[in-house]
């Protein structure tokens, strides 16, 4: 399909670009095709003047942060009927390590979720379940669309055709950065722990 991609050129490639960039987290696609792999290749396109950077850079902007924004009004309403969703439930342990790790960090855990796979496609939902406010998650949600938008496509851009090594690179930062949060999640729970235990003696 991504091949596919780099056959498209004007319209055609900002549609499917955005529409994979909004669908990430708001019909939570990036739990099978992460949005980051189409935005790279909206560069790379853009280096073979099949579209125009700038506008391939805003596509990728706006339409990850109107996902998050879906995503967000999606958890708010039908957050724990999401939970029961099949898909989700084989995610259990992982959710509720994005939950503690939402909880933990807040806003900051919004910004950088963005730039992992999996966090990018569930976390606006867990942020509308936590009823965190909107304008809060607003304010991060666009800090993170705008960096890894801008970021990815010029990364796309700069790669050419040698795009795939970029999506290698991008792809393990993704899990040494998802790794770092599960592992924060981890010593929170476990400082966590030690407190309410030491509460009770």
């Amino acid at each position: 399909m991504m091949k596919h991609l780099l056959l498209l050129h004007g319209l055609a490639a900002y549609a499917v670009v955005g529409t994979l960039s909004f669908a990430e987290a708001a019909l939570f696609v990036g739990f099978v095709l992460p949005g980051e792999t189409a935005v790279v290749l909206g560069g790379v396109l853009a280096s073979q003047h099949a579209v125009a950077l700038p506008v391939m850079i805003a596509v990728a902007v706006l339409s990850a942060i109107a996902g998050d924004s879906v995503g967000y009004e999606v958890g708010a309403h039908f957050g724990p009927r999401l939970l029961e969703v099949a898909i989700m439930k084989r995610h259990a342990g992982r959710l509720d390590r994005a939950r503690a790790y939402l909880q933990r960090g807040g806003g900051k855990a919004v910004f950088l979720a963005r730039f992992t796979a999996f966090l990018r496609a569930v976390m606006p939902a867990l942020a509308g379940l936590a009823r965190m406010p909107y304008r809060r998650f607003l304010m991060f949600n666009v800090a993170g669309g705008v960096v890894w938008g801008t970021g990815f496509t010029l990364l796309g851009y700069a790669a050419g055709t040698g795009y795939a090594r970029i999506e290698r690179i991008a792809g393990r930062f993704s899990l040494v950065l998802l790794a770092l949060v599960i592992a924060g999640a981890i010593a929170y729970r476990v400082r966590d722990g030690r407190r309410e235990r030491a509460q009770e003696d």
